[in-house]
């Protein structure tokens, strides 16, 4: 590979405007300190110290896109009319991402997860309990309708859109279409992050499913190039994109291109790997926004190894920056064809 291209590329990232829209969540991580057990039941009493806010879901992606970017990137979802709500929009806003998309709906929950940790004296921080506040029912129809309006709006003033789905929604049938036809009369690239439906995405730039959800959806084992090969070509028919990148966790990536092409990119640093919670939200972000400044697929796929990478040596949804990327880069990288 090309390093000298690579880092121009890098270099670049921050150039592309970025909108992300799916299922947009707020992570609120409460902790305490253990104090003793209640008298009222079996259960650990703790003494509240601080609560924290962070993007989690697919304002995980936007948040991974900000630090980047400058800021260069906009948000499409849905909240409920909850105090929930309200924390959402200032963490958008403390990430430099504009929120003023966010379409109120007061019969759905904001998406929350809730996770309570306590300590024992200076002992590690465990988490104890997490809550999680959703809403699974479809969309009603007027807030699909709002939805598309804010789509047709914003789709033109930047250069990719990433949909990232977890299943909560936000996602019909008809804002996808929207998405993609949008993005096809604008010439704009659409990369996906699902977890299962993969055959939902038609007409899209790209996705990148891990390995656990591609080997379930084509309904065998990935463990060698032809079994990649058949597994992309399958993805790329269905869903009539130009590429497929496969996470596969310690084992590094798969691009899978049209006429056959394969490229197995590895990890490039295994060590000090303490938490991948979120490294697959890094991935998308970094990956789009390099296929969005005109990077072919196994570029763009390289750049998003190296910021996973980094991300995955901290504890929770962490983000990274253009030069934490460049100091990462490998003096060698060799590719698997």
């Amino acid at each position: 590979m090309d390093k000298e291209k690579l880092v121009k590329l890098i270099k670049d990232l921050g150039k592309a405007k970025i909108l992300v829209v799916g299922d947009l969540a707020l992570d609120e991580m409460v902790y305490g300190d253990t104090e003793r057990i209640s008298r009222e039941a079996p259960v650990i009493i703790l003494q509240h110290t601080h609560t924290k806010f962070i993007l989690g879901g697919a304002s995980n992606a936007a948040h991974n896109v900000s630090e980047i970017n400058g800021g260069k990137v906009s948000v499409i979802g849905i909240t409920g009319d909850d105090y929930q709500a309200q924390d959402l929009r200032n963490a958008f806003k403390e990430a430099n991402i504009d929120c003023s998309s966010l379409i109120t709906d007061k019969e759905r929950k904001t998406i929350t997860k809730t996770r309570i940790s306590g300590s024992c004296s200076h002992s590690i921080t465990q988490q104890i309990v997490r809550i999680d506040r959703q809403t699974n029912a479809p969309i009603s129809k007027e807030t699909e309708e709002k939805i598309i309006a804010e789509i047709i709006k914003l789709v033109p003033e930047h250069d990719a859109v990433i949909l990232s789905d977890y299943h909560i929604g936000t996602l019909t049938d008809n804002i996808l279409k929207a998405v993609v036809d949008t993005a096809k009369k604008y010439n704009k690239k659409v990369i996906v992050d699902a977890q299962k439906n993969l055959d939902r995405y038609r007409g899209i730039t790209s996705m990148t499913p891990n390995l656990p959800d591609t080997q379930k959806h084509v309904g065998f084992y990935l463990r060698n190039k032809e079994d990649f090969l058949r597994a992309g070509n399958i993805l790329l028919d269905s869903t009539e994109s130009e590429a497929v990148l496969i996470t596969c966790g310690a084992d590094g990536m798969a691009v899978i291109e049209k006429n056959n092409k394969y490229t197995h990119i590895p990890v490039f640093n295994k060590s000090e790997v303490f938490d991948v919670t979120g490294a697959g939200d890094t991935v998308t972000a970094v990956y789009t926004l390099a296929l969005a400044i005109g990077a072919e697929p196994v570029y763009a796929a390289v750049i998003g190894n190296i910021a996973a990478g980094i991300v995955v040596k901290q504890y929770g949804c962490a983000t990274t920056n253009i030069n934490e990327i460049l100091n990462a880069v490998p003096d060698k990288i060799i590719l698997e064809e």
